[in-house]
């Protein structure tokens, strides 16, 4: 069981990685939307998306109680 405050952090983190990968999907729809755009940074972009998504499953994981307990 998670102590009230380490949930309170996880919980803003968990915010603050959503917000993050939903401005960078918004980013990435506008770089495709353009012919002239950047592909290395599309794909440094589309790169850190995952990440992020990875990082949420991690911090959702930790936040799901232990059923074994």
């Amino acid at each position: 069981m998670l102590h009230p405050d380490e949930e309170f952090m996880l919980r803003n983190k968990l915010f603050e990685l959503t917000q993050e990968h939903r401005d960078l999907d918004v980013a990435i729809e506008q770089l495709r939307q353009n012919p002239a755009s950047d592909q290395f940074m599309l794909a440094r972009m589309k790169k850190r998306k995952l990440a992020l998504k990875d990082q949420i499953a991690r911090i959702h994981s930790q936040l799901i109680p232990d059923l074994n307990a």
